[in-house]
């Protein structure tokens, strides 16, 4: 006979090698769900399983998780337990909920704001020295978000991080360059990524900081819309000179690999990607280019640059407002149109199919055409994903089909397009080709 006290310390045991919550019963086993690991990158896929329930029972997976502004935001799905009494969402199927089919990580990337949050959210990090906090919780029956606190038998946390430990984050102030130097651990140095985004404004580090996670060192780049920049905020007051000597700061830098620098830009971001790389002082090794233009209706530091935009705006009847005419190839002047003919790196162009924001593929025909007539097609990728919208980021968080844009001078909400589960998977793939690219072009 096995003393009592053996038993609680082998379930006690059992418990901690799983990294999951178990409850008293004087019956056996309780319920238990795990996550594992329950500490990683974004990127990383999680194994959630659930143990010790009653076979061939339905029961849900609830995730919730605050985002750094402090709102909520929540997925959940339905599940049946095998005849073991366990369920696995890395092998079976959810039947119901906020996505459909097995799908590993669709309690990750099928996050929306919880009932009654703010208009108009777009989950985004903004302190990446911490990590986002995922509760998930494994409730009997099919339960939906309004009867969330009914029956639960187990939970567990899991942390989700865009730096890995050792990581280095240097705030630049540097020969008015505004930005973040995010480096690997260790002496290196290190081949390196020039980070830009689009005309949201600020300064976005997350890209970075999980580029630097994966052996990048990565300068993510301010260039509109920050205080430390020159003002007016609400456009773009530096030149060229300015991402020229962003890229010439990275190359400097004494723990980067001066010719092994690649450039990724995403909307806006593409047009200043592919205008930096097209200069005759700046080499970079490669370039990515996500969902963006080869051109621009106005010039940089255009007194009225914001204005002239305007009437390619199109709204959809609810009011949201689009951008995406503002990109035609056929709107933008030919003298703003990069010479993509003097491009001499390769360049991967990502295209989301149902961007609402940019017009992603016309640029990528563009370019593509233009390439090929300079005899270098061999230079150009293109990526290409059905169902997939503008906000093609790294893996596993949710898509934003449309956000809030602005408060002043007028509330404006605006479209991005996609939909949650090819979205999802767009993002995966991408993730892992962009990484594959780099190995590439930057390391060998």
């Amino acid at each position: 006979m096995i003393p009592c006290f053996s038993v609680h310390r082998n379930l006690a045991c059992l418990q901690r090698a799983l990294g999951g919550v178990m409850w008293k019963s004087s019956f056996g086993p309780a319920p238990l769900l795990t996550a594992a690991p329950a500490r990683a990158l974004i990127d990383d896929q999680i194994s959630i399983k659930g143990h010790f329930l009653q076979p061939q029972c339905p029961v849900t997976v609830c995730a919730q998780m605050h985002s750094d502004d402090g709102d909520l935001w929540e997925a959940f799905a339905h599940y049946n337990t095998n005849a073991d009494g366990n369920v696995n969402l890395t092998r079976d199927p959810s039947v119901g909920g906020s996505y459909l089919g097995c799908e590993p990580m669709g309690l990750f990337w099928g996050l929306q704001p919880a009932p009654g949050a703010r208009e108009g959210l777009r989950l985004r990090k903004k302190n990446v020295e911490t990590p986002y906090v995922m509760l998930l919780s494994l409730l009997e029956g099919h339960v939906s978000h309004s009867e969330r606190q009914s029956s639960e038998l187990a939970a567990v946390t899991a942390e989700r991080w865009y730096m890995a430990p050792g990581v280095r984050r240097i705030e630049i102030r540097q020969d008015g360059v505004v930005g973040t130097l995010f480096l690997p651990p260790g002496p290196g140095p290190f081949p390196a990524m020039l980070d830009m985004w689009g005309m949201g404004g600020g300064l976005v580090e997350y890209r970075s900081a999980l580029f630097a996670s994966k052996g990048y060192a990565s300068l993510a780049l301010a260039y509109f819309g920050h205080r430390d920049l020159p003002g007016p905020q609400n456009r773009i007051n530096v030149g060229d000179s300015y991402f020229t000597s962003a890229f010439h700061l990275l190359q400097d830098h004494p723990q980067v690999c001066a010719n092994r620098i690649g450039i990724i830009g995403l909307s806006f971001g593409v047009y200043l990607t592919l205008r930096i790389a097209t200069q005759s002082d700046v080499k970079p090794s490669c370039l990515i280019c996500i969902n963006g233009p080869a051109g621009n209706t106005i010039k940089l530091m255009d007194e009225e640059q914001m204005e002239n935009g305007q009437r390619y705006w199109t709204y959809d009847d609810q009011g949201f407002v689009s951008f995406r005419d503002i990109s035609l190839p056929a709107n933008i002047p030919p003298e703003n149109i990069v010479k993509m003919e003097h491009l001499a790196c390769p360049l991967m162009y990502i295209v989301g199919e149902d961007d609402m924001s940019s017009s992603s593929m016309e640029n990528a025909n563009l370019i593509e055409e233009t390439l090929m007539a300079a005899g270098k097609s061999q230079l150009f990728t293109r990526l290409s994903y059905p169902g997939a919208g503008h906000l093609i980021e790294p893996p596993y968080m949710p898509n934003s089909r449309s956000s809030l844009w602005s408060v002043k001078p007028k509330k404006l909400v605006t479209l991005w397009g996609g939909h949650l589960a090819p979205h999802a998977a767009a993002q995966e793939d991408a993730w892992k080709k962009i990484l594959d690219f780099l190995e590439i072009n930057l390391r060998r």
